[in-house]
């Protein structure tokens, strides 16, 4: 009998704890907490970019009091898309720094992941030499690649002329073939970070998929782009979204080599000479500026109505 009180009283229920309520220090924190990031990123990103496309209406050109400026509306615009000879080489620069990002890196960067997801011997090594460029910023690849294209002392040219060229070509200084020279540079770094993305992907992939496409007969070519693919979706989103955005705020490596010119112009080249340049149009470059802040906007928004369909699904 004492024995089954015991056990009963073994198994009555413990009483829920009291949730203490938040302190004075408590409550502080939290408001830090929130108000510090916050702070940041309307003064580091949001302030900016309205800033930005407020001076795009008007003719600042840096210089003065800020009451001294002067509204022109869409002059800005009007001159750009007109007036600017630099604009359209800089637009279809772009373009074509897109299309070879998407068609090159962005495609053999995948195509590793998937062979590297296969636990080849080795793959950790591979790994580390493919990713090892994404973790050296644009600028430093520019100086990474000019001891490689050279004129006088670069390796492609010495290696060349092993094979009996006569010629030195000036990969950076030809306006005809430099912007495909810093295009391999580039996609030699975006390669590494694609494959990381799709790698990390592919290791959440449910192998028990897989194992029934293999019971289906599907063979590997099959499995992956009737199964892998589809359940990759919101992967493939990200990527395009990324490589649109690195195509569009592609910087770094072009000034590095020529501040942009010659054979080497882009947006945001455009931007930075009009802002920063010799002869400062801050309202003229804040119109680049925000024609580029508008392309990005689009793609941002395509990613983000993606996420939330996830997420409500």
């Amino acid at each position: 009998m004492a024995v089954r009180e015991a056990g009963t009283a073994r198994r009555r229920p413990r009483r829920p704890r009291r949730v203490r309520s938040l302190t004075g220090v408590d409550r502080l924190i939290v408001v830090l907490m929130v108000a510090i990031p916050t702070l940041v990123v309307v003064g580091l990103v949001w302030g900016p970019a309205i800033a930005t496309v407020l001076l795009s209406f008007t003719d600042w050109n840096g210089i003065g009091n800020v009451a001294d400026i002067n509204v022109v509306g869409l002059e800005n615009y009007e001159n750009v898309t007109s007036n600017y000879p630099p604009f359209q080489p800089a637009i279809e620069h772009n373009l074509i720094w897109l299309a070879v990002f998407f068609l090159g890196p962005t495609l053999l960067g995948m195509a590793l992941a998937v062979m590297l997801d296969r636990q080849l011997v080795g793959s950790r090594v591979y790994q580390s030499a493919f990713f090892m460029p994404v973790v050296l910023s644009l600028a430093l690849v520019g100086f990474i690649w000019q001891l490689i294209y050279s004129r006088d002392q670069g390796l492609l040219n010495e290696v060349l002329a092993k094979l009996g060229s006569t010629d030195r070509v000036d990969w950076f200084g030809d306006p005809d073939i430099n912007l495909w020279a810093v295009l391999v540079a580039a996609g030699w770094r975006h390669t590494g970070y694609i494959m990381l993305l799709y790698l990390a992907g592919l290791k959440a992939f449910d192998p028990a998929l897989r194992e029934a496409a293999a019971v289906d007969g599907a063979g590997e070519v099959r499995t992956f782009f009737q199964v892998v693919w589809p359940v990759m979706r919101p992967v493939n989103i990200i990527i395009v979204v990324i490589t649109v955005i690195e195509s569009l705020r592609a910087f770094d490596i072009a000034w590095v080599i020529n501040k942009g010119r010659n054979g080497l112009e882009l947006i945001s080249t455009l931007v930075t000479q009009n802002v920063i340049g010799e002869a400062s149009r801050v309202g003229f470059g804040s119109a680049l500026a925000t024609i580029m802040i508008v392309i990005s906007t689009v793609f941002i928004a395509v990613y983000l109505i993606q996420v939330m369909r996830e997420q409500r699904g």
